[in-house]
């Protein structure tokens, strides 16, 4: 009886093998020694725990559920893209301004319509899974026509850029910010490049804790500064409930909502683009099912009070720094990110981090992100001699990084959207056959 070789049953098998690894680039299929992979993850944590929590304390969601439910949805996520998809899931930026406008959410505190807000996301989360299912079905190439790499790079760098505003207003505040950012950003970037083995691969966590560690110095020490709060920290309980909420549907909140799921699609599409960038392999055969997996799992988030998420670019920021890129490090970091939903403490001492120090953070990893789009230019050989990607890319890179807003009624559509719609309109328009003939 034949037996099947080690590539035939790899080939054969759900999941990847992986295979150790303990330097050099590492790729989705393989792993680093598992105290590495442990390290590794929670550096993971701590990339996606700064957005995934401000991310519902501006709609007035429970940071805790946040966690928790990023957990659950990268698990999720995991299992549907059986391990061959490098990515953690958490809160989207892309619903809060629908989610302000359906509930008229103040800005401060628990948001009193928080179950309206939920049933929209679970709208969206349905009309994704729809075009998820779609792709699954018909393949990616009409996507492929829809946004190919000038137009999905210029997504992707709209991305970075727009949120890049909030990188630097967190550091804006006085000198003393603008300094600890700074040295935030400087602290990453020294261990980036000259740290010794394995702390190399730890800039982010690093980075945190010598900003931390520094602003406590000057605020609480030499009082420059606020000084930390460490009282919410010291009450808060290791244990605890969170506050999980159903939604209630409503027409005009699920009108006013359900559309974000486009802006998903592009954010996903341009993060898988990206990684694949990063790893010098297409993962296109694998976006329907993370298109379904995401949707899904914000649908289960929004069920239980949790924001809609999506494919994380600051975790793809932390691969593009480390160059790693094992799946196994998201089915750690996972499980860790449940078990602090479930911690209050941990919730507590997230926010004792101080805002210069996050926006220190988020500059590097959103910069990180915009940058990937040279790289998608790159690898796809781009040609900005011809007029159509340039003029696509130019209004797409505008309108992202000064925040377009477009209004249509009741709907509003922010910078992120304005520069993905437009890029792939406007690319279309500009490589119709009208246009050919113009020439």
């Amino acid at each position: 009886m034949p037996t099947a070789t080690d590539s035939e049953e790899r080939v054969q098998s759900y999941f990847p093998r992986w295979t150790l690894k303990s330097s050099g680039v590492i790729m989705p299929e393989e792993r680093l020694p598992w105290g590495q992979t442990i390290v590794s993850g929670l550096q993971h944590c701590v990339a996606m725990s700064g957005s995934t929590i401000i991310a519902p304390l501006l709609m007035g969601f429970d940071p805790n559920v946040a966690v928790l439910f990023s957990g659950i949805g990268t698990l999720i996520f995991f299992a549907i893209v059986a391990g061959r998809v490098p990515s953690y899931l958490g809160s989207s930026f892309a619903f809060i301004a629908v989610v302000i406008a359906a509930t008229g959410y103040a800005g401060h505190g628990p948001n009193p319509n928080l179950s309206i807000a939920l049933g929209g996301i679970v709208g969206a989360g349905v009309l994704y899974g729809v075009i998820a299912l779609i792709v699954m079905w018909s393949g990616t190439g009409w996507v492929e026509r829809l946004m190919p790499p000038a137009v999905t790079g210029a997504v992707v760098a709209a991305i970075g850029l727009n949120l890049a505003p909030v990188a630097v207003k967190a550091v804006s505040a006085n000198a003393l910010d603008t300094w600890i950012g700074l040295a935030t950003v400087l602290f990453i970037g020294v261990v980036a490049v000259a740290a010794p083995g394995l702390w190399r691969r730890l800039p982010i966590i690093l980075g945190a804790i010598g900003g931390y560690l520094l602003y406590f110095l000057f605020a609480n020490g030499l009082g420059f500064g606020k000084p930390i709060d460490f009282a919410p920290l010291a009450a808060a309980p290791w244990l605890g409930m969170p506050s999980f909420t159903t939604p209630t549907f409503q027409a005009d909140a699920i009108f006013l909502i359900a559309p974000v799921a486009v802006i998903l699609v592009a954010e996903n599409l341009g993060h898988i683009k990206a990684v694949g960038a990063m790893t010098g392999r297409s993962l296109d055969r694998y976006l329907g099912r993370a298109l379904f997996a995401d949707s899904l799992a914000t649908i289960v988030a929004a069920c239980g009070g949790g924001t809609g998420v999506t494919t994380y670019a600051e975790n793809i920021g932390v691969m593009a720094a480390t160059k790693v890129y094992s799946t196994l490090l998201f089915a750690f970091a996972a499980p860790v990110s449940i078990l602090l939903g479930f911690s209050p403490k941990f919730g507590a001492l997230i926010l004792s981090i101080p805002g210069p120090v996050i926006g220190g953070l988020s500059i590097v990893l959103f910069g990180l992100i915009a940058a990937m789009a040279g790289r998608i230019w790159v690898e796809n050989k781009v040609d900005f001699a011809n007029p159509a990607n340039l003029i696509t890319v130019a209004v797409a890179l505008t309108a992202g990084a000064g925040d377009l807003t477009l209004k249509f009624g009741t709907v509003t559509i922010g910078g992120i959207g304005t520069a993905t719609f437009g890029a792939i309109i406007l690319y279309q328009i500009l490589t119709s056959p009208l246009a050919r003939r113009a020439e």
